[in-house]
């Protein structure tokens, strides 16, 4: 149960273990998933290796926006006193950021400079998040402290980015682009450079269910992606086919996450120290999700380019985003459940290293049966798994792990 304490300020409310993540925190994560929607259309528009990792810029600046926030309601309650005004608030800055994205890096002439209302917008959620941590903590000298030193990062990311915003002629894409991922690497290095013993990870439930939920928002927004490209389309089998294995690709990767490990990964998180916790919080969930919440969208741009091209071979790019999103997610899942709970099985990895080795296959197969190979061999491995740990998975399952 949370319980007022004398430490934080007036209407403060903290959380304790066992606390539950807030609607008012649920409405948050509503507007990351039009904000993911607006990076597959971004990739989707422009796919080529710049617009990829253009668009994963743009998601690694919005995973940063929902992280610091998802710490935040670790250490208050989110629907309770000023809190909830405080996340209203980051909600409209963040909405005015996710519609400034297809501008975020060229300007739509006619109106503000799309480029520099993207790095602004990015500025004022950090700097909110920066200031309310600093409200709430203010007899908490280690948070404080982190806090101030987070302003380094970004405030230097928002000037790069502010810079990149002044260079949009065609021929200075690359330095733009360039800037872009100093800016990433900034705050990226920076978060990573502060010691995280500084911070404070009051529920570990509430932590892992946090992050449950944005890899829930992910899924949804690449369901989101495929049926917005099939509703301009006339219905017809090979749709219906097609629809179906992309639900199988995607119910393999939310088994993937949810069946076990994330249990176990949260029942670790219970048994660590006040001053471990942190640490293994910031590199498991903050640092690894995020390649996690990459390779969702990477692949809901494959699915969306698949359906465009049902009967006919997809370009490389589109192969890549498709097989290589959902490797993406494998290794980092790998790596989450090696970091978290010290758990290390070789099953995923093989299946990476079978779907990097069916690329140039998928490349000469028409897009439905690239995509059939990539969902048998998901469904392969989760049903490989379910019987191979079936008696750890029962143990995490109900509680003996």
């Amino acid at each position: 149960m949370a319980a007022t304490s004398s430490r934080r300020p007036a209407n403060i409310v903290t959380l304790a273990e066992g606390a539950k993540v807030t609607p008012a925190e649920l409405f948050l994560d509503l507007v990351f998933v039009y904000g993911f929607t607006q990076v597959t259309g971004f990739m989707a528009a422009d796919l080529s290796w710049t617009g990829m990792v253009r668009g994963m810029a743009i998601l690694g600046l919005l995973w940063w926006m929902w992280t610091g926030f998802a710490w935040l309601g670790n250490i208050v309650q989110a629907d309770e006193g000023p809190v909830r005004m405080v996340l209203f608030a980051v909600v409209a800055i963040v909405f005015v950021v996710d519609v400034t994205i297809p501008e975020a890096f060229v300007d739509i002439p006619g109106g503000l400079w799309g480029p520099w209302v993207f790095a602004i917008g990015y500025m004022l959620v950090q700097l909110t998040h920066h200031f309310f941590m600093l409200y709430t903590a203010r007899r908490l000298p280690r948070i404080r402290r982190n806090t101030l030193m987070l302003l380094v990062p970004t405030l230097t990311a928002t000037a790069l980015l502010l810079v990149a915003g002044a260079n949009t002629d065609p021929a200075d894409q690359t330095v733009q682009t360039i800037l872009w991922v100093a800016a990433l690497a900034v705050i990226f290095g920076g978060i990573y450079a502060i010691r995280a013993e500084g911070w404070q990870l009051s529920a570990a439930s509430h932590f892992a269910e946090r992050h449950g939920l944005i890899v829930i928002v992910a899924l949804g927004e690449t369901i989101v992606a495929i049926g917005v490209g099939v509703s301009r389309l006339p219905i017809s089998w090979e749709i219906v086919v097609a629809a179906v294995l992309a639900a199988a690709a995607l119910a393999a990767l939310w088994w993937a996450y949810f069946d076990a490990a994330v249990i176990a990964a949260e029942h670790a998180l219970h048994r660590l120290s006040d001053d471990e916790r942190p640490r293994v919080a910031r590199d498991a969930y903050t640092f690894i999700h995020f390649p996690m919440i990459a390779g969702i969208i990477l692949l809901a741009l494959g699915l969306e380019k698949v359906f465009q091209h049902l009967a006919d071979p997809l370009s490389f790019k589109g192969v890549f985003a498709l097989y290589g999103g959902a490797i993406l997610f494998l290794v980092a899942h790998t790596a989450f459940k090696l970091r978290a709970t010290r758990l290390f099985h070789w099953v995923r990895p093989l299946a990476s290293v079978l779907l990097l080795a069916l690329i140039p296959l998928a490349i000469k197969m028409s897009a439905l049966f690239a995509l059939l190979t990539l969902s048998t061999v998901l469904v392969a491995l989760i049903a490989y798994e379910s019987v191979r740990y079936a008696e750890l998975r029962d143990r995490i399952r109900h509680g003996q792990a």
